[in-house]
């Protein structure tokens, strides 16, 4: 298997796609309209030790992000942070054709300004790639006129305002972009709330009382979106839009209902329901069931009789 080709810098991924070496070192604004011919030595799995940030149309091949493929024919924006593998695939005997920008920014742009911080509290940063960001005609406007502000500032002669003011137009991006993903979970609700459905129906298999939750254990975040194919950050915000909690409080909630469940219709000890229900320690499951509920197991029980 080919390993991924690491970038530690922009100017390094400049010179490997032939491009200029760019105007500012931390930071360039990359057309990547036209095609493209793909060797058949050419590294398809990529790594860069700085953020990315496109917005694409691909007419011919496909591009991932691990291991999901990611369609980009109907133009789509995507979102990488510093270390995350990106490969491409190109359909046999076909070129890759694609239109857009890619801007890049190492993180070391952004030191000592409140983005350094605010952008890593960008869960998009951190979605898998079948959750890209399909954008309108007038929000790829919008997104592409602030990368044409970006791109002239950058052009400028360097002074002391030049990072205060890229940085504000990436702010304002990041914004935007923000926003467009809160109008995706609106727009495409009726699957979002499959995805709910889903949710529901994992968790009451996985909090029926039987052998295999003892061994299994507590479900976790990560095992809940993995059974639903989608990423952690990316199944908590599109939770989040539509009920107002994350994954962990489903999670949470479910098992809380369960545990009233048993407490008020069977004999089982507290130890017993708590290790029925994945707990390894009736400590944590008290805990968490009073913090919840405001009742200690035992006093849920005595009132419910």
């Amino acid at each position: 298997m080919q390993q991924p080709l690491r970038f530690k810098t922009i100017s390094e991924f400049h010179q490997f796609r032939n491009q200029a070496p760019p105007l500012h070192p931390l930071l360039s604004i990359i057309d990547v309209s036209g095609t493209k011919q793909l060797n058949d030595d050419e590294p398809r799995s990529l790594v860069f030790d700085f953020y990315g940030i496109s917005l694409k149309t691909v007419s011919s091949g496909r591009m991932k992000y691990g291991q999901q493929p990611f369609d980009f024919d109907s133009g789509t924006m995507a979102f990488s942070s510093p270390g995350q593998v990106m490969s491409v695939e190109v359909e046999e005997g076909k070129s890759w054709e694609q239109s857009g920008w890619i801007l890049l920014v190492h993180p070391d742009f952004l030191w000592n300004t409140p983005l350094a911080k605010k952008i890593k509290q960008y869960e998009f940063f951190n979605y898998a790639v079948n959750e890209a960001l399909f954008v309108s005609e007038n929000e790829k406007e919008i997104l592409t006129g602030i990368i044409q502000n970006i791109k002239q500032e950058s052009q400028r002669s360097i002074d002391k305002f030049t990072q205060e003011i890229i940085v504000a137009h990436l702010d304002t991006l990041l914004a935007y972009s923000d926003r467009f993903y809160q109008r995706q979970f609106i727009t495409r609700k009726h699957a979002n709330h499959q995805v709910l459905d889903k949710l529901n129906d994992l968790l009451n298999a996985r909090f029926n009382y039987d052998e295999a939750m003892r061994k299994e254990g507590l479900p976790t975040v990560a095992f809940v979106a993995g059974q639903l194919n989608v990423s952690s950050h990316y199944l908590s915000g599109l939770l989040r839009s539509l009920t107002g909690l994350n994954t962990q409080q489903h999670i949470h909630m479910k098992l809380i209902e369960k545990a009233k469940e048993l407490l008020s219709t069977t004999s089982m000890t507290v130890s017993e329901i708590a290790y029925a229900l994945g707990f390894e320690q009736i400590q944590s499951f008290s805990k968490l069931f009073k913090t919840k509920t405001n009742l200690s197991p035992l006093e849920f029980r005595q009132s419910f009789n």
